[in-house]
């Protein structure tokens, strides 16, 4: 009987670019350099184009992915102290079930706007092991604001670092707690994504206060973050850039709609010099949101 020799399966990994989700740079963000070439799907996870790629999703300091788990300094239940976070993109689209995110309607199958950024908060972190704590969106709204929601704290991030002492450590264009964190706000998994590339521009975070943390006045809200259109929410950077650096108040977002742009390009606007806009995403982000933990 004659032997055969089996190859090896070749393993191919196909990489597939998907399309621009949101929009390209508005008026306020121009001094950014902000544009919208869209994201790329890698294997299990993405990237902005011309930002950074890891087999199970993005990764960076303190956080994670590789073959689609967690680990590193970042990894789930590393700290008691955790109780601050942006809201990741991709954490935004798992929950909404869309690329695109949730856009200014936050709901997310509750009564009110609040109620559903709340949840989505809550959720996140349970995701991450840490839901026995209550957590609370940093959102202001017509008849509340976001200043009164989340407590006294004090709050540290994912890696154990101070954001801030106690509510007048917020009332600053940065957070007065350690430099290496607040200078760029990190996710539920302590990724600082900024940091890791600077070619990666997300720093639009949804917010409707001013430099207080008081509504913002106006359509400034999404209506109490119920629709995807009308008005022009105010957002906050969670990292420093443009003409503004404050963290809860930079400038407001062209529109409500869904919406993710990433990919910084210097003079702002889209690939071929178009200009659009109405989305919370088209100056560089995709509508995230903070989330802070109430600490006695």
């Amino acid at each position: 009987m004659r032997n055969f020799l089996f190859p090896s399966p070749l393993f191919v990994v196909a990489f597939a670019a998907l399309p621009v989700l949101g929009c390209g740079g508005g008026d306020e963000d121009s001094a950014d350099g902000i544009g919208g070439s869209g994201i790329v799907l890698s294997t299990g996870g993405f990237r902005a184009t011309g930002g950074t790629s890891a087999t199970g999703g993005r990764s960076g300091t303190g956080g994670t992915s590789t073959a689609g788990g967690t680990m590193g300094t970042g990894g789930g239940g590393s700290t008691d102290l955790f109780s601050f976070f942006v809201t990741s993109l991709e954490a935004m689209q798992e929950l909404s079930g869309s690329d695109d995110g949730f856009g200014g309607d936050l709901r997310f199958g509750e009564a009110t706007g609040l109620a559903g950024a709340d949840k989505i908060c809550q959720t996140i972190a349970a995701n991450e092991g840490f839901g026995s704590k209550t957590w609370r969106a940093f959102l202001s709204s017509s008849t509340e604001d976001a200043i009164d929601r989340v407590g006294s704290g004090p709050w540290y991030d994912r890696l154990g670092r101070l954001i801030a002492d106690d509510v007048q450590g917020l009332l600053e264009e940065r957070p007065d707690g350690d430099s290496a964190a607040v200078n760029d706000l990190p996710n539920e998994k302590g990724v600082q994504e900024h940091t890791l590339d600077s070619s990666i521009d997300d720093h639009d975070t949804l917010t409707g206060s001013d430099e207080r943390g008081r509504f913002a006045g106006g359509e400034t809200t999404c209506s109490d973050w119920t629709s995807i259109s009308g008005g022009r929410p105010m957002a906050g950077h969670s990292w420093p850039g443009g003409p503004s650096r404050n963290w809860m108040s930079a400038h407001n977002m062209s529109g409500c709609a869904p919406g993710v742009n990433l990919s910084q390009q210097m003079g702002g606007g889209r690939p071929g010099g178009s200009t659009a806009s109405g989305c919370v995403g088209c100056e560089g982000g995709y509508g995230g949101i903070y989330c802070f933990a109430l600490t006695p």
